[in-house]
């Protein structure tokens, strides 16, 4: 059955797979971006999906967006919660401003793309939240306290909000990505990326078309018995 998505940070490197994707698979898809009104462009103009410009760290924004992306597309019964930023530091010299910012977006905006939306689910009794977390957030990451945090946070807002939604025929899943061939990890330099590779056992980053198919399955009406779980995609890097 197709039905409308809502892909936040969807424009680019694993979100735009995802968003992608999902269009292929039959929804009818949205997606959002931060910033980058050039990107954004392109993608619609390459992929016909369209896109809405607002930040995920704010909640008046986000209830604002969604409801335009409702007007023009209808209700929305598949949200992916991808939007995600970096700001690495070590601890010590880590600051409050990439801190917040981090927890702002990575953390918050999950709850505030969700909450708008979690009335009209309950009420439809269908949806399917999809938080893109990170294998940082099961195992940590020097220089990413902040981001571990926050990715870890997302895993137990899905566990918790899963048993919320499961009478409601909602589901609520997470996908933790290894490290996956986007434009920001391949422009590392070669040899700290093959120090990555190294430690993964299948020998090779993923793609994100990998994580885009596990969204694919976790937001079909199909996948109505798998909820509050986390799956893992990083090669065999590191064993939850």
């Amino acid at each position: 059955m197709a039905r409308v998505a809502l892909v936040t940070g969807g424009t680019r490197g694993i979100g735009a797979a995802i968003s992608k994707a999902l269009k292929e698979a039959g929804h009818n898809v949205a997606a959002t971006y931060g910033g980058n009104d050039e990107a954004a462009a392109k993608f619609t103009e390459e992929t016909g999906i369209a896109t809405y410009k607002w930040s995920v760290a704010d909640y008046d924004a986000c209830a604002e967006g969604i409801a335009r992306v409702e007007a023009d597309l209808g209700p929305i019964d598949v949200l992916v919660n991808n939007a995600g930023i970096t700001r690495d530091a070590p601890f010590h010299k880590m600051t409050r401003e990439q801190w917040q910012e981090v927890m702002d977006t990575n953390l918050s905006g999950v709850f505030n793309m969700t909450h708008p939306l979690w009335p009209g689910m309950r009420e439809r009794k269908f949806g399917r939240i999809i938080n893109i977390s990170s294998i940082n957030g099961q195992k940590g990451q020097f220089g990413q306290v902040n981001y571990s945090a926050a990715k870890a946070g997302d895993i137990g807002f899905t566990k918790a909000l899963a048993q919320e939604g499961a009478r409601y025929g909602i589901t609520v899943n997470a996908i933790c990505p290894g490290y996956i061939a986007t434009e920001m990890v391949m422009a590392v330099p070669e040899k700290v990326r093959d120090s990555i590779i190294s430690t993964i056992p299948v020998g090779r980053l993923g793609e994100p078309e990998e994580i885009a198919r596990a969204v694919v399955f976790l937001a079909a009406d199909d996948a109505g018995f798998v909820t509050g779980s986390t799956m893992t995609v990083n090669g065999g890097q590191y064993l939850a």
